[in-house]
């Protein structure tokens, strides 16, 4: 088997665990439509991937970054699920701001840069920052995770599903080197792991029942990224 066809194998392997890491937050949308409140859920990890896919979508076009249908064909529904998570916390967020940067850098690359190849590098680099921006936002809850010693607000499924995307997009990079995507799993994989050691230490002192968040847990209002 050469390693082309490893490559697609592992690509396709990595789609279906990229798609289980998007939809990873059903259960605590789950939860928020049963109470009818964000509780004390922080909309950062959403509004991230919703930026995330954005951008790598963008890399993935053939105008871009020929030849990268896997990237577009996830990247296309990690959009679609990201936005619908997003919208629930549409009040509590500015993320019209991340769409204008968003539309701005794409009119930008397509107007200056004239080859696949500079397309590539700009969007390439804006990926690996906001694929490393998406893999951080859960730093917020983890700092309420010490702060409270609670992980009741910090999903598992989320947790393990950055450290298995991570991992076998780590994997897929490096058969045909990619540092654009190589670097930002790493990244993922790392805080994967931080976060599920963190579930497994504060876990047992997790008040599970309380239907009320802590005041240190209360999100703050938004002025006025769903």
């Amino acid at each position: 088997m050469d390693r082309e066809t490893i490559r697609l194998i592992v690509g396709i392997i990595g789609n279906v665990i990229s798609l289980y890491l998007y939809l990873s937050p059903t259960p605590t949308f789950i939860n928020i439509v049963k109470h009818k409140s964000v509780q004390a859920f922080k909309p950062d990890p959403y509004l991230a991937t919703l930026l995330n896919c954005a951008m790598w979508l963008f890399y993935g076009l053939p105008i871009v970054h020929p030849h990268s249908l896997l990237v577009v064909t996830v990247n296309s529904v990690g959009v679609v699920i990201a936005f619908t998570f997003c919208n629930i916390f549409f009040k509590y967020s500015t993320w019209i701001c991340r769409v204008i940067f968003i539309a701005g850098m794409v009119a930008f690359t397509l107007i200056v840069e004239h080859t696949n190849d500079a397309r590539s590098m700009v969007v390439g680099l804006l990926c690996v920052i906001v694929n490393i921006i998406m893999y951080t936002a859960p730093l917020t809850v983890m700092k309420t995770v010490i702060k409270t010693k609670s992980v009741r607000y910090m999903p598992i499924c989320l947790s393990f599903g950055n450290l298995l995307n991570g991992s076998i997009w780590v994997v897929y990079a490096a058969l045909e080197f990619d540092p654009f995507i190589m670097i930002p799993n790493v990244i993922g994989a790392i805080s994967g792991i931080i976060q599920i050691a963190l579930y497994v230490k504060y876990k047992k002192t997790t008040n599970w029942e309380d239907d009320e968040p802590p005041n240190e847990l209360e999100m703050p209002p938004a002025p006025s990224n769903a």
